[in-house]
């Protein structure tokens, strides 16, 4: 059997988490470890942040735009009357305590904020203030991180002995075959969270995966370790952690006081700033990190009237979207004509990218690739209609 084309693929294999593009990243840890502070420089908000635990009780949400220079660069060029980027959208949930899987400090409640999320930002406070009171009674960034992450498996073991409780009856004792599957892979999730591991750290084929998709455990969801520093005495503490408990995963040095000082200031001021102070700011690493980490990217429509990226997940094929912009999109969908950014970067326009053979057409196989502009042509019933998005 021959290879398949490109325009044939299937995408990539799977992933655990909820479908869609509507997806957030919540923000998690304990109290006053600067996660208020952290969700007001990273969306330009003005959430109460205080010196005292449990400031944040309801979760404040909002979103941030994600930073892309071929947005801007696309921008620049068309001059459109209308600007829309991609955003990434952010959840600042209360602080978790010790004994949160058990209901202290309403621990319950914010355990459920953060299974309606798709993502972790897990805040850590890696400095001293004596202003500021921590919950523990002083700083141990290697502790903080032991009870967070042992909390979200906690809750995870108290969902999965009530699933499996279940599953025992039907499956071990001679009852419903087709839920060993499930069986089988839910012991598989015991196992880990028993050895201390997230549901994310081990190897899933489909199936497994399919079956994960249905119960969505909390340390299943992609995490970044955001670590707020004044200075660097931590840093050996949390390397050694991290190597033992939660090998490669990001970590992202962030100062939400140097974060702050920046809010306001125009790129030149920022630019001058950070040369003086010697410092730099990590929202724009944050904000594009969280948003792959959901499984998201997106493509460009472009023209004078507007310059807009639109959120699709990894894997989608051209018809779905073209869903996004409109559903008539979708049902009358002939095909997509394509530019690869690098190429319309490097040519400086549509027609010499047609010039030099690098405007493609594709049909409805194609996966849509980060960055794409396309243009596409669907039947409304009448007659053939091109859409840029106007």
């Amino acid at each position: 059997m021959p290879p398949k084309k490109k325009d044939e693929a299937t995408g990539p294999p799977p992933l655990i988490g909820r479908m869609g593009t509507n997806l957030k990243i919540g923000i998690v840890g304990l109290p006053n470890v600067g996660k208020s502070s952290f969700f007001n420089v990273l969306t330009k908000s003005a959430a109460t942040a205080e010196n005292f635990p449990f400031c944040t009780i309801e979760p404040n949400e909002s979103r941030v735009p994600v930073p892309d220079e071929r947005f801007e660069h696309l921008c620049e060029h068309y001059k459109p009357a209308s600007k829309v980027p991609a955003y990434l959208n952010v959840v600042d949930i209360a602080g978790l305590v010790k004994g949160a899987h058990e209901g202290k400090g309403l621990g319950n409640s914010f355990l459920s904020n953060i299974s309606a999320c798709d993502g972790i930002f897990h805040v850590v406070r890696a400095f001293d203030d004596e202003e500021i009171v921590h919950v523990e009674g002083d700083v141990d960034p290697s502790r903080d991180l032991d009870i967070i992450h042992e909390e979200l498996m906690f809750k995870d073991q108290e969902y999965l002995n009530n699933r499996l409780g279940g599953l025992e009856r039907t499956v071990a004792r001679g009852g419903d075959k087709s839920k060993k599957p499930e069986y089988d892979c839910l012991c598989k999730v015991r196992d880990l969270l028993e050895n201390k591991k997230w549901v994310r750290m081990s190897t899933w084929d489909a199936k497994e995966i399919e079956i994960l998709n249905q119960h969505l455990f909390l340390t299943s969801k992609p995490k970044y370790l955001n670590i707020a520093l004044k200075k660097n005495k931590w840093l050996v503490k949390i390397k050694e952690w991290i190597d033992k408990n939660d090998p490669g995963a990001m970590v992202i040095l962030m100062s939400c006081a140097v974060e702050l000082a920046l809010l306001d200031m125009s790129d030149e001021e920022k630019q001058k700033y950070q040369e003086e102070k010697k410092v730099t700011s990590a929202l724009e690493k944050i904000i594009v990190n969280g948003y792959k980490a959901l499984n998201l990217q997106y493509f460009f429509t472009s023209g004078k009237d507007e310059v807009k990226a639109w959120t699709i997940q990894k894997g989608t094929k051209a018809p779905q979207a073209a869903g996004k912009i409109h559903t008539d999109f979708e049902k009358g969908f002939i095909m997509a004509e394509v530019m690869n950014y690098a190429d319309f970067k490097e040519f400086g326009s549509e027609a010499e990218c047609k010039a030099n053979g690098k405007y493609r057409q594709k049909g409805r196989e194609y996966v849509v690739e980060d960055g794409d502009i396309i243009l596409f042509k669907f039947n409304a019933g009448a007659g053939l209609t091109d859409k840029k998005k106007k």
